[in-house]
């Protein structure tokens, strides 16, 4: 049988090795089919695409480049470019708008020019850009979600979620912008606007299952349990995963925890990543042995001082800081009073990123090395351990008063805090100013429970633990607390 040489025959190649993680055959394929045919951009457009998603982001560049050079009007071709520029970290406006021309209505090309503007300094331009698209397109949802959560991070307070007025006036059936609207107010801690905007809803469009559970959330946060209790008991039995997260978050919050344990029963499988966290306080509160299992008594933390391998630390936090382009925390995070980098940090090509990068990854591993036995019904400890890859990678700064509350990342495998500056102590610092605290959730459960292990910060440090684990940091009084922070992906099976 030969070897198939054409974009068209590899292309379902490197979808499916993508999506395994088996990145290096394709890449070995489309190379050798490139040497018989150099001048197919086809080809090239598909090596760049199997070196991005291996996470070799200056091969994908190069890649990119060969492709654009012979079609340079080949609108996937140019997004592509665009894109992998962007996350490199180096400016891609032009590209963007190259792109835009081939493709004035690719979503992504317009959400992608949005976040080199911001890469570039340019918060103004892209709010407005945004803005003056979703005049023209106001049933575009991503692009509203992407538009107040850039809003949020400028320090808009009061129009940050204009954008869904002003479309649902010209869309006033729209259940979906409806939905969207109160959820985004609602993670920006405004629960008693959400509960208005869900009233209007109602008006609008009907009463809905979707809107209950969404009101009930709110009036949950808001300390109303006997109302969240009536909203969530007329939904039982809930199916929907994220919704039943939302119940068992409420239940955790009312010191029911043998009722969350109960609703929590049969519906913990693989892809349930918003339940494991909710599952590890249940079962810790209630005294289940599977509590042990899953979180090790915090066995399952581990600290790494990377110390010379990630270079002179000061010149770690000198790049860190230029690449902080907003004045507020993200919309949706965990963060508090502080700012986060947005893209991933760790495809930057920046000598200081790079040394940090190469030293997490042999941490990382180190980490996955020393991991109990596979167990194929743990969330930690089932998957493979042959690739890592990043979820996400990112900076966190930290000023005055400035703190996580307790949370998880759902999205990853293994999570992460590593430090690179940190504050002076200060008169009237508390004992653990500034530390990392792993196992507890205060904002969900109160003092029940204790953490696992309290960590102090040091340059250069960094701290690996499940994505299920809850953590949190403790305040400090002043100065700049400046972190990196990242998920590792959850390998395929």
């Amino acid at each position: 049988m030969s070897t198939p040489t054409t974009a068209a025959a590899l292309a379902p190649q490197v979808a499916r090795a993508v999506a395994a993680w088996r990145e290096a055959d394709v890449i070995a394929a489309l190379t050798a089919a490139l040497a018989h045919t150099p001048d197919d951009a086809a080809l090239w457009q598909l090596l760049a695409a199997a070196q991005r998603a291996a996470q070799d982001h200056a091969a994908a560049r190069a890649a990119a480049r060969r492709a654009a050079a012979l079609a340079p009007d080949d609108a996937l071709i140019a997004h592509t470019l665009a894109r992998v520029t962007l996350e490199i970290g180096e400016p891609a406006v032009a590209l963007f708008d190259r792109a835009l021309a081939l493709a004035p209505l690719d979503a992504g090309v317009m959400l992608g020019r949005a976040a080199a503007l911001v890469a570039a300094g340019q918060v103004d331009i892209a709010t407005t850009f945004l803005a003056d698209v979703l005049r023209q397109h106001p049933g575009w949802y991503d692009g509203h979600a992407t538009l107040a959560r850039l809003r949020w991070q400028a320090g808009d307070r009061q129009d940050y979620a204009a954008a869904y007025v002003t479309a649902l006036a010209t869309r006033p059936r729209d259940g979906l912008l409806w939905r969207d609207h109160a959820a985004t107010v609602a993670r920006a801690g405004q629960p008693a606007a959400a509960r208005r905007i869900v009233a209007q809803a109602r008006a609008a469009v009907g009463a809905s299952r979707t809107l209950d559970l969404l009101e009930a959330g709110t009036w949950s946060k808001d300390g109303d349990l006997a109302a969240a209790d009536r909203l969530y008991r007329a939904q039982l039995p809930i199916a929907d995963v994220e919704a039943l997260a939302g119940y068992v978050r409420h239940l955790l919050r009312a010191r029911r925890a043998d009722a969350a344990r109960a609703a929590l029963e049969g519906r913990l499988t693989h892809d349930t990543h918003d339940l494991w966290p909710l599952a590890a306080l249940a079962w810790r509160l209630t005294g289940d042995a599977r509590s042990d299992w899953l979180e090790r008594g915090g066995g399952l933390i581990r600290v790494f001082d990377l110390g010379d391998a990630i270079g002179p630390v000061d010149d770690l936090a000198a790049t860190l800081r230029t690449l902080h382009r907003t004045i507020a925390a993200p919309l949706d995070q965990s963060l508090r009073g502080g700012t986060q980098t947005d893209g991933p940090l760790f495809a930057r090509q920046d000598a200081t990123i790079v040394r940090l990068r190469d030293a997490v990854r042999a941490a990382v591993a180190g980490y996955v090395a020393a991991l109990p036995p596979l167990d194929p019904a743990h969330p930690l400890l089932a998957p493979r351990r042959d690739a890592l890859r990043f979820a996400g990678s990112w900076s966190v700064r930290l000023t005055d008063r400035g703190h996580h509350v307790d949370h998880v990342h759902p999205a990853g495998w293994i999570s992460s805090a590593c430090y690179v500056a940190l504050p002076d102590a200060q008169p009237g610092d508390a004992a653990q100013a500034g530390w990392l605290s792993l196992g507890d959730a205060p904002t969900l459960v109160g003092d029940t429970l204790a953490p696992w292990q309290t960590i102090a910060p040091q340059p250069g440090r960094l701290v690996l633990f499940p994505s299920y684990m809850w953590h949190r940091t403790q305040p400090f009084a002043a100065g700049e607390r400046l972190t990196v922070a990242f998920d590792i992906a959850r390998p395929p099976f």
